[in-house]
């Protein structure tokens, strides 16, 4: 792995780790948001190691659609990517702002952490 794709895998296992500390705390929109940044930059690590320009974009979905237009086959649902894009926006603005209908809590949490640490390992094993 080189010094950028080891770069963007340390970052992505550093917001990892926060969300889970953040959980434990109780601090669920801080948990959803560094859970989006992981994954997020976990897939930007795969297209920087394939040498691929990715768009800058904080959208799941699309950097997953672009994997897989380079044949990259990445461990995350239609559904799961859905769910970590709708997470991005409210975790990171207070209430009303946003998404006012939204409201974190530690069921949605543990599900994002779940997706999260299946494209890591997706990811490491593409590395």
């Amino acid at each position: 792995m080189s010094a950028e794709h080891k770069a963007w895998v340390e970052y992505a296992d550093e917001n990892l780790e926060i969300a889970r500390l953040a959980l434990d705390r109780g601090y669920y929109n801080a948990c959803l948001q560094n859970v989006q940044q992981a994954v997020e930059k976990y897939l930007k690590a795969v297209l920087i190691f394939q040498r691929n320009e990715f768009p800058r974009t904080h959208s799941i979905e699309m950097l997953v659609q672009k994997l897989a237009a380079n044949s990259m086959d990445i461990s995350i649902s239609e559904e799961e990517t859905e769910l970590l894009d709708s997470v991005y926006i409210p975790s990171k603005y207070p209430l009303g702002s946003a998404l006012p209908d939204f409201s974190p809590d530690g069921d949605t949490c543990n599900r994002c952490l779940d997706i999260a640490g299946r494209v890591r390992d997706s990811i490491m094993a593409l590395l």
